[in-house]
């Protein structure tokens, strides 16, 4: 794999520019996951979201969040879905979530 900027998006583009077939199935999965249930696209996005908050992986956050908000989850419903794991994963993981997904927020802002 050739050298490439480490930012998440990024890293992403890479890997499916070195790797198609296998960033397809990865895509694949996500899109099945999607359809396989009762739960909407948004519903979908917050439980994600919570897993990578719950994981403590920050670039997961970072792209749950960005993808929440693009099928249009609002700020306020991300804070909230964060700030409901409190009392599973505590206070210290919550408010590094928040402010992760605070960054992604922000950019959609501007």
């Amino acid at each position: 794999m050739k050298q490439t900027d480490i930012s998440a998006p990024n890293f992403y583009e890479s890997l499916s520019s070195n790797f198609p077939e296998f960033m397809k199935a990865v895509e694949g999965l996500g899109v099945a996951v999607k359809q396989a249930g009762p739960l909407d696209e948004r519903t979908v996005h917050l439980i994600q979201l919570a897993g990578a908050a719950a994981s403590r992986s920050e670039g997961a956050v970072h792209s749950h969040t960005r993808r929440a908000l693009a099928a249009g989850v609002t700020p306020e419903a991300i804070r909230h879905a964060l700030i409901a794991l409190t009392s599973t994963v505590g206070f210290p993981t919550v408010v590094a979530s928040l402010t992760w997904a605070e960054d992604q927020i922000r950019k959609q802002r501007a």
